[in-house]
């Protein structure tokens, strides 16, 4: 049997479910998921192998117009994800307005690899209603294959690989057949980290986090992590760590718990805070972070 394999890329607005989406189709908690816009700050890649087919998945931040140097880098991971796709996956609700950032999708509707349009959270909605938004995808993006999911209740996920399946091209395996991603494993760390920062602060604080590990020591039983939460100002400073330390305690707590899962070994987490002024707007700090796409 003739082997297949290529690039799977999903894109889309801010807190459509694309890293929930991910996570299913990967089979693996790659991609941070939570209920809070602008998540994912990076391409994620997740690999899927079977003995005649590898899907190299790719998870991308939410389209949005930039505000600042962050959101330019986040944007440009998103329209490179347009470049080099072999089946694109454009994930929208039932909730948001299918003409929202028309820009981002004037460059789908003209790209002319497989284009499948899949509406999430059908769960939130009723027939009538889904009928309605389909018609308007149809007209909007009259080439791609549109399918109904509900990323969350694993509803539609199973036909989206088939469908994947059938439209890969035929092709060698492009990494390596027991790899799950392209990603270090102090990758995940730093957002694991991140992941329980935007759970556990309001408003700004998320965004202005950083989190750099600079150390990871690892052996057969535990591993031994140094990481540093990076933040723009003093104040946010003193909101990370709380009164006493106990929020920066919570944060690194949780962080240990879900490391631990993640590897499956014993953690010993370490966690400083120091502050890096406006380093979101900082081209040389963003390169730093490994905020570049190309």
């Amino acid at each position: 049997m003739k082997h297949k394999a290529g690039f799977v890329n999903i894109v889309g607005n801010p807190n459509v479910g694309k890293s929930t989406l991910m996570n299913q189709l990967v089979g693996e908690r790659i991609s941070i998921a939570t209920f809070k816009a602008q998540t994912t700050r990076h391409r994620i890649m997740g690999i899927v192998n079977t003995d005649d087919m590898q899907i190299v998945f790719s998870d991308t931040p939410g389209v949005l117009k930039p505000n600042y140097k962050l959101q330019e880098s986040m944007l440009a991971f998103s329209e490179s994800a347009l470049a080099d796709a072999d089946v694109l996956l454009y994930v929208t609700d039932v909730v948001e307005n299918p003409e929202k950032n028309m820009d981002f999708l004037e460059k789908v509707q003209k790209m002319t690899i497989p284009v499948l349009l899949l509406i999430n959270k059908i769960d939130e909605s009723d027939q009538k209603t889904l009928g309605a938004i389909v018609d308007k995808w149809h007209s909007l993006l009259p080439n791609a294959e549109i399918l109904p999911i509900s990323a969350k209740n694993k509803f539609g996920t199973d036909l989206i690989l088939k469908r994947i399946e059938e439209l890969l091209p035929e092709s060698p395996a492009f990494f390596d057949k027991d790899q799950l991603t392209d990603k270090p494993a102090r990758f995940f760390v730093s957002e694991i980290i991140r992941e329980k920062i935007l759970l556990f602060y309001d408003k700004e604080i998320p965004y202005s986090v950083e989190v750099v590990v600079e150390r990871f020591k690892e052996d057969d039983r535990q591993i031994l992590i140094n990481a540093v939460i990076y933040v723009e100002r003093d104040s946010q400073k003193g909101i990370i760590i709380g009164h006493q330390g106990v929020a920066l305690k919570k944060v690194c707590t949780e962080a240990r718990k879900a490391l631990e899962k993640f590897f499956d070994k014993h953690i010993f987490l370490e966690v400083f805070v120091k502050v890096d002024k406006d380093w979101r707007s900082s081209q040389r700090e963003l390169d730093n972070f490994g905020y570049n796409p190309e």
